[in-house]
């Protein structure tokens, strides 16, 4: 693609919801430069939440509740403007994994990842003044067995603390570890880019 088809693209999608006050409720560089790179006109805007959820929750019922708590401070909303709110998780052995709060726990969860399959599950809530629209994307991630050196490299090179399951598929470890997805790419990055456009133009295009 040359340098001027690509500006043209992002001018398109730029125009698209001229109207509308798009707010990222994200400090995550991912989602940030996603958005960037397709060209959507959007600003960030946080609150501090606390993300805990009721521990009968499985699967997707996680992300759901997730993005929707972060949500909540944000009910005084005008007409014009709508929140997107994000939230990843790996799900694995039919348990929730996180962003691990040090080294051991980031070792657990990749021993618990290496050689087997798991799911990244990213939700997505669009918040109105007037409705909420909410969606999630599942994509599978299968892992060839590690040994305990390639993820202790992979940790002090890396320092993956941010990151849902101990790790970001676009860095190294992606390259050697991860077999095969089935799936969103950008899913597991962090965000579904695709489904959050289509959702987009479903809720504000006429």
């Amino acid at each position: 693609m040359d340098h001027n088809h690509w500006c043209e693209k992002r001018l398109i999608l730029t125009s698209i919801f001229p109207t509308t006050d798009i707010i990222l409720a994200s400090n995550s560089p991912r989602r940030q430069q996603f958005l960037t790179d397709i060209g959507l006109q959007y600003r960030v805007k946080t609150h501090d939440v606390d993300e805990v959820f009721p521990s009968d929750l499985k699967g997707a019922e996680i992300p759901n509740y997730l993005v929707q708590l972060k949500a909540k401070p944000f009910n005084t909303l005008e007409p014009n403007q709508l929140v997107i709110t994000a939230d990843t998780i790996v799900w694995s052995e039919n348990s929730y994994l996180g962003k691990p709060k040090d080294k051991q726990e980031a070792q657990a969860m990749l021993h618990q990842l290496s050689g087997r399959v798991h799911q990244v599950i990213t939700s997505v809530a669009f918040t109105q003044a007037h409705q909420q629209t909410l969606i999630h994307e599942t994509s599978k991630v299968y892992f060839r067995a590690l040994d305990a050196a390639e993820i202790d490299h992979y940790i002090d090179a890396y320092q993956p603390y941010d990151k849902a399951g101990g790790y970001g598929i676009q860095e190294w470890i992606g390259t050697v570890g991860i077999e095969k997805i089935e799936g969103s790419y950008s899913n597991i990055v962090g965000l579904p880019v695709a489904q959050v456009l289509t959702t987009l133009k479903k809720i504000l295009l006429p």
